[in-house]
Formats: C-alpha cells, sequence, structure tokens
C-alpha cells in the first residue's frame, strides 16, 4: 500500500490506482498487511509478563508481553502446555524470551504473535545483562564522579519518587522531618516494581527535574528480590539520571542491593532511611553544633581579652608608664649636667689658651725690637733725602753721613764724624772691640 493515492506496487499486478475514485476495499487492506506481515518469519521477542489468561480446558492461552522500559505491548498466543511445562513457574511480572510468528487477524483486524518457545530468563541471566549494561554504561564514563553534582546542605524542597503508602516513603518522610521539622516534600507516588515502573518514574523523575523549587531529588524503595529490584537497574533510567540538573539520590533497597542507578546517582544511600538522613541535616545536631561554637569562641574572647589585659597591665607597670615624666626629668638632669661640664670644658680650654697666648705674647715681646731698644740697644738709620737706610756697617756711614738713632723712647738726629772698624788695635796693644764689648758690659749694653 502507497501513501497519498500515489500507484501501488508491481506486486499488486492489474489492480486499478488507488485514489478516491478507486480505494481500496477493507478486505484488500487487510490481505495485503498480513501478507506484509507473514514476510517477517519467526522472531525471538523478550518482554515482561503483564498478563496471563489461562482458562480451564481452553485450547489457547493469551498472554500480554510487555516492554519493561516503554509503554508498548503486544498480544502474544501460545498452547497453554507451553506455560504448564515452564521449568520456573510464569506469572505476571516474569521476564521472559519467547519465540514465535507474528499472525494478523484479517476478520478483526488484530495483530497477535503466536509463540512455540518460552524461555524464563533467570536471576543469573538477569545479573549478566545488568553486569554487561553496568560495563557498557562504565565505558561511557556515566559513572565518573566529576559527573556528581553536590546535594546542597539544607534543600528548599525534596522531591521523593516512591511507592505509594510504601514503608520507604514512610521512613524517609519521618526520619526527614524528625531531623529537620521545616523540611518540604514534592512526592510522587509510582510503580516500583512490573513493567510499569520504568515507565511511571521517568515520568515523575522528568516532572519533578523541571520544578526549580526541588534543590533533591530522592529515589526510594525498600528491599526485595533480584526480579522487584530490576526496573532500577534499566538503561533508559539510567542515562534519564545522568542528564537530569537536579542531584538524585538512589536509596533503592538494602545495603548489599546495588542496582544500576546506584552508580549513575549522585549520592549512594544503603537505605530510605539513610537518604533522609543525608540529605537534611540534623536540627538538634546542628543548633547543639552552634552552642558549642558559641562556646568555644566566647572561650576563645574571653582568653583573648585576659591575654590582652595582662599585656596591658605589665606595660602600664614599667617605669616609663607608671612615672612618663620621670625620664624626661633624668634626661634633663643629665642634659644639664652635662651642659655645665661642657661650660666648664670650654672656659678651661679658653683660659688655657689664653696662657698660651700671653706666653707666646711674652716671647714674641721679649725677642722684639721694642724691648731690645728697651735694653740699651739703637736703630742707626742714615738719612739721604727721605729716603731712610738702617747702617749695618761702618760702611754705610761714612763720615758726614745724617743719622737717625732710635732708641727706645725716641729719636736722636746725628752726624757722624767718622768711622772706627772694630778690629783696629789701639795703643795699649788691644783690640778695639774687645775694648767696646767689655764697656758694653760695665754699662749693661747701654
Amino acid at each position: 500500500m502507497t501513501q497519498s493515492g500515489h500507484q501501488p506496487s508491481a506486486e499488486a499486478g492489474a489492480a486499478p490506482a488507488n485514489s478516491a475514485e478507486h480505494p481500496w476495499p477493507v478486505r484488500s487492506v487487510a490481505v495485503k498487511v498480513m501478507q506484509w506481515i507473514d514476510r517477517l518469519g519467526s522472531i525471538w521477542v523478550e518482554g515482561q509478563i503483564t498478563q496471563i489468561n489461562l482458562r480451564p480446558g481452553a485450547r489457547t492461552a493469551f498472554l500480554v508481553l510487555r516492554d519493561p522500559s516503554a509503554d508498548m505491548s503486544l498480544q502474544v498466543t501460545c498452547d497453554p502446555d507451553l506455560l504448564r511445562r515452564s521449568s520456573i513457574p510464569l506469572q505476571e511480572g516474569s521476564r521472559v524470551v519467547v519465540y514465535g510468528k507474528l499472525t494478523f487477524f484479517t476478520g478483526r483486524g488484530t495483530l497477535s504473535l503466536r509463540v512455540i518457545e518460552i524461555r524464563p530468563v533467570g536471576v543469573g541471566e538477569l545479573l549478566a545483562r545488568i553486569e554487561r549494561l553496568k560495563a557498557l554504561l562504565d565505558a561511557e564514563g556515566l559513572f565518573d564522579p566529576r559527573l556528581k553534582r553536590p546535594i546542597p546542605f539544607l534543600p528548599r524542597t525534596v522531591g521523593l519518587i516512591t511507592g505509594r503508602a510504601s514503608a520507604a516513603e514512610r521512613d524517609v518522610l519521618t526520619v526527614a522531618e524528625n531531623r529537620w521539622p521545616a523540611v518540604c516534600f514534592e512526592v510522587r507516588n509510582t510503580a516500583v516494581q512490573g513493567p510499569t515502573a520504568v515507565p511511571q518514574i521517568l515520568d515523575a523523575l522528568a516532572e519533578l527535574d523541571r520544578d526549580p523549587a526541588v534543590d533533591v531529588i530522592v529515589l526510594a524503595r525498600g528491599g526485595g528480590s533480584v526480579e522487584d529490584l530490576l526496573p532500577f537497574s534499566d538503561e533508559a533510567l539510567c542515562r534519564a539520571i545522568v542528564a537530569a540538573t537536579t542531584p538524585i539520590v538512589s536509596a533503592i533497597g538494602h545495603e548489599p542491593d546495588n542496582p544500576l542507578t546506584d552508580y549513575v546517582a549522585d549520592l549512594r544511600a544503603a537505605t530510605p532511611t539513610d537518604a533522609a538522613k543525608r540529605i537534611v541535616p540534623d536540627a538538634a545536631a546542628e543548633l547543639s553544633g552552634v552552642r558549642d561554637l558559641r562556646a568555644r569562641s566566647a572561650a576563645a574572647l574571653r582568653g583573648w581579652v585576659e591575654r590582652e589585659t595582662r599585656a596591658l597591665a605589665q606595660l602600664r607597670s614599667r617605669p616609663v608608664l607608671a612615672d612618663p615624666l620621670r625620664e624626661t626629668d633624668r634626661r634633663a638632669e643629665e642634659i644639664e649636667r652635662l651642659r655645665v661640664s661642657a661650660r666648664r670644658c670650654a672656659e678651661h680650654a679658653v683660659r688655657t689658651e689664653a696662657t698660651a697666648t700671653r706666653h707666646l705674647r711674652e716671647k714674641l715681646t721679649a725677642v722684639g725690637p721694642a724691648a731690645t731698644l728697651a735694653r740699651g740697644y739703637a736703630v742707626v738709620q742714615r738719612v739721604t733725602g727721605s729716603e731712610r737706610h738702617v747702617v749695618r756697617s761702618i760702611e754705610d756711614a761714612p763720615a758726614g753721613s745724617q743719622l737717625r738713632i732710635r732708641v727706645a723712647d725716641g729719636a736722636v738726629t746725628a752726624a757722624a764724624l767718622g768711622t772706627q772698624a772694630l778690629g783696629a788695635r789701639t795703643p795699649s796693644g788691644r783690640s778695639a772691640d774687645s775694648g767696646a764689648r767689655r764697656d758694653d758690659e760695665r754699662t749693661g749694653g747701654n
């Protein structure tokens, strides 16, 4: 059958073109659908039994096979002996793999899978499949600790996904409210096992993740068998948890139970009760911690004040702070003493230098011209016009020279009558200079 009135395929033979003027009858459509389905042949199908209809004496058993990860199901028919001869009793919720052929009933327009073999999926096979899925998700990095989001210390609203009126719901709510009475919850009750569990959990998870008031989401379920906990190892649910923007806590089963949601969730809690303890703080413990911190802070402050008080007291007890002017007075006395000493030293130095100056002056006076003249010596000068020349030799004052003789108290003007060398002999045989020296000695040099 083609779309929108297009020509049918060559397999239709000489059949007229399908159009509004030449529509196909229902029987033709039903036959074609049956023919196309028959071409699929026999196939293997896996699913979960959600309904079994086995009437006593009936020659056909009717089942509903549902996909665990999607809201899709398929009608299945089989020989009742297949159900009776099964090695494991089949019941609603059992995972099975069936082999059969799809059949389209043209009379009713329904599709059914007629199976000739049913294989229950045992615990060992379920665990093996879970391990293969675990290895796959781990290889993709979905278990990486760097993907884990931090759980808020005090969430505004906690989203809770759990079974209706379940022990897990009661434990989480009771423990959380006892620890922090003001905590708020958004509870979504879903199936937590069976074929409808995964779709319902996915819907609830998406709804809570979209709510901006929800700060953390808890998946909670009590303990159970591997089959009961199988929805929490579903691939679609694991990927939805990783894709969520809200931190998610997995609290499934008891301590030994480890569904795959424990690995992809941001926090794994051993039990629902443990989850309640880890998502909200204990108000009593926090108040006790605050009181302890306040006491420690007060003690630390008091200790600091006491240490500073002691240090201040020690500073105040020091002489410089006990009598601030004492050091100034002591320094003033020292300065006065030094000033007096400096003055005394200066006066002594002045006196010493004055005495030395006087001695030098006396020595200079003693050897100066005035002192020599005072002892009787005279300075003879020859006057030539306006010039005066000191007479040092008899040759400087020939006879007739005008002389000026300077003595201690003035000067005498004289004329040279003649000259006489001191080395000449007198009539008595003595030299004139020796006689002159004796005259000087008698007269004291005058």
